[in-house]
């Protein structure tokens, strides 16, 4: 069998809000919580879960390829919702999306201070 990614502990600062905001803007499904968890899941059967580490953690870098409507869908939510967000990972175009890599993109941080990254389009 192939090595696949599945699950991943995203670090946050509230688990229950976190699970809320990524299965409101990647349209995921509830998944099962236990302990410290807060859990959804994604394409392709993939757990995210949700936990508050014991420890201070550094904000990561988390991206998600959307088809253009799911990808439209999150843009009028990021907007309609007055959310911070650039079209690139310096944060030097505010309030705009790219057209790189033949698709979309945009750049947003999540309730935990992490990057999130939505594009339509793989980079390879």
């Amino acid at each position: 069998m192939p090595a696949r990614f599945n699950p991943t502990i995203i670090a946050s600062y509230d688990a229950p809000e976190m699970a809320a905001f990524y299965t409101d803007l990647l349209e995921a499904d509830p998944a099962p919580s236990w302990g410290p968890f807060s859990n959804i899941r994604i394409a392709d059967g993939v757990l995210l879960q949700f936990a508050v580490p014991p420890i201070e953690f550094p904000p990561q870098h988390y991206a998600y390829l959307l088809d253009d409507a799911h990808f439209d869908r999150a843009y009028a939510k990021i907007t309609a919702r007055n959310r911070e967000h650039w079209a690139d990972p310096g944060r030097t175009r505010p309030g705009r999306i790219n057209h790189e890599h033949e698709g979309c993109g945009v750049y947003l941080l999540d309730p935990s201070g992490h990057y999130l990254e939505l594009i339509t389009r793989p980079y390879l």
